[in-house]
C-alpha cells in the first residue's frame, strides 16, 4: 500500500501525497451492509453550533463494521479489500460458509481468499479473533473490547497495534499505541495482527479543498477575533495572548499542559499514563 507524489503542476499538487489504491479490489460496497450518514455541520437538536469548524464535506454512507466477531466457530473467506470514506484502514468483506456476509477491518498481510476465525478455537493468526486470555504473550493485536461482548473500541485506525504484555487473574496488560499500559479483562476479544493501511500517516492533504471535502471548514484563531467571541481577541495589531494562566479555549478552559481525563471510575485500569 504504497503512496504517489505528485508532480508539480499547480500548487496544490506540490505538496500532495495520496495512497495508490492498488490493494483495493472492489469499488462499489455491499448494499446489505450500508446505512445512511447523514450531516449535522456541527449542531445540536436546536440548532445551535456545538462542534466548530464543521460542515459541508463529500456525501458518504456508513459501512455497517462487524465489530463484536461473535460469530464463532464458522469459517469465513476474505473476497474483497475495499475503501471505507469513514475511517482510514481498509475494510475487508467476509464471506461464512453458511453464505452471510459482513465487513470487518482489514488487518495487514490479509488479502482476497485469506481464510479468517473467531472463537475459542481459532489460530493466532492476524485476522482471527479470540478473547485475551487465549491469546499468547507478545502477540500484536487490535480491535479489543473494553468490556467483554460490547465490541472492539480500542486500537481500530490505520497502522495501529497494541501488545499482549502479562496476565495476572482476570485481567491482561496491554500497551497501547499511545505508550499507555493498560488492564483490560481476559474475557474481552481481540483480532490479531496490526491494522492495515499503515501508509495513510505519509499521506499529505496539499491543498485546503481537500479539507473541505472531508468536512473540515477553516479555523479562525481566537487572537484575530474580538474580545466578547474569544478570551484572546482584542488590542492594537497583533497582540499577544498575554494571559497568566496561558492559552485557553473561547469558553476560558486551560488549552495546554492540563489533562481532560475525568473518569475515575476507571483509572484503577490505567497501569502506566502515556505521559509522565
Amino acid at each position: 500500500m504504497p503512496t504517489r507524489k505528485y508532480k508539480p503542476t499547480s500548487p496544490g499538487r506540490r505538496n500532495m501525497v495520496v495512497s495508490t489504491y492498488e490493494e483495493i479490489t472492489k469499488s462499489k460496497p455491499e448494499k446489505s451492509l450500508l446505512a445512511p450518514r447523514p450531516k449535522s455541520g456541527g449542531r445540536n437538536h436546536t440548532g445551535r453550533i456545538t462542534m466548530f469548524n464543521r460542515g459541508g464535506g463529500n456525501k458518504r454512507r456508513y459501512r455497517i463494521i462487524d465489530f463484536k466477531r461473535q460469530k464463532d466457530g464458522v469459517e469465513a473467506t476474505v473476497i474483497a479489500i475495499e475503501y471505507d470514506p469513514n475511517r482510514t484502514c481498509r475494510i475487508a468483506l467476509l464471506e461464512y460458509a453458511d453464505g452471510e456476509k459482513r465487513y470487518i477491518l482489514a488487518p495487514r498481510n490479509v488479502g482476497v481468499g485469506t481464510k479468517v476465525q473467531s472463537g475459542e478455537g481459532a489460530d493466532i493468526l492476524p485476522g482471527h479473533c479470540l478473547a485475551l486470555r487465549n491469546i499468547p504473550l507478545g502477540t500484536l493485536v487490535h480491535n479489543i473490547e473494553l468490556n467483554p461482548g460490547r465490541g472492539g473500541q480500542m486500537v481500530r485506525s490505520a497502522g495501529a497495534s497494541a501488545q499482549v504484555m502479562a496476565k495476572d487473574g482476570n485481567y491482561c496488560t496491554l500497551r497501547l499505541p499511545s505508550g499507555e499500559m493498560r488492564m483490560v479483562h481476559l474475557d474481552c476479544r481481540a483480532t490479531v495482527g496490526e491494522v492495515g493501511n499503515a501508509e495513510h500517516e505519509n499521506e499529505r492533504i496539499g491543498k485546503a479543498g481537500k479539507n473541505r471535502g472531508l468536512g473540515r471548514k477553516p479555523h479562525v484563531r481566537g487572537v484575530v477575533k474580538s474580545p466578547r467571541d474569544h478570551p484572546h481577541g482584542g488590542g492594537e495589531a497583533k497582540s499577544p495572548v498575554g494571559r497568566k494562566k496561558g492559552p485557553v479555549d473561547r469558553w476560558g478552559n486551560k488549552s495546554i499542559g492540563t489533562r481532560t481525563r475525568k473518569n475515575k471510575r476507571t483509572d484503577k485500569f490505567i497501569v502506566r499514563r502515556r505521559t509522565k
